[in-house]
């Protein structure tokens, strides 16, 4: 079986997401409290900064004071399904860290979608509407 078939295969399952990698590597993180640019909202914190790379590369973090890793977990995945809701709208060749604040595990989707737009707009990342 080729690779692109398994592709295929594992799209039609699984959501992914177009034109973003995951940042794996702690310098990365690292680099990015301490020089990009930020937007603090209700209840995330949004990072960015741009890269070389010509696609986008996400970072997700939660801390321990959000909660038990069943609610860590819940807020990553709010936060990650309102990136990929939003990719196609988002510029390209940026590296991108949203951290959860404390209220995240009680926030509902469309409450971290609004706090993560505003922070993109805030920014200058979204692309213009026509």
């Amino acid at each position: 079986m080729c690779a692109s078939c398994l592709f295929d295969i594992y799209s039609e399952y699984f959501i992914v997401m177009k034109f973003t990698e995951s940042i794996t590597e702690n310098r990365v993180y690292r680099q990015m409290y301490s020089r990009a640019n930020n937007v603090v909202c209700k209840n995330i914190v949004v990072y960015l900064r741009r890269n070389r790379l010509g696609i986008n590369r996400l970072g997700l973090t939660c801390t321990k004071t959000v909660g038990k890793a069943v609610e860590r977990n819940r807020a990553k995945r709010l936060m990650k399904e309102a990136y990929r809701l939003n990719e196609d709208k988002l510029l390209k060749g940026y590296d991108i860290i949203i951290v959860a604040r404390t209220r995240t595990k009680n926030a509902r989707f469309f409450e971290v979608e609004k706090d993560f737009l505003y922070a993109s707009k805030k920014l200058s990342f979204l692309l213009e509407c026509e």
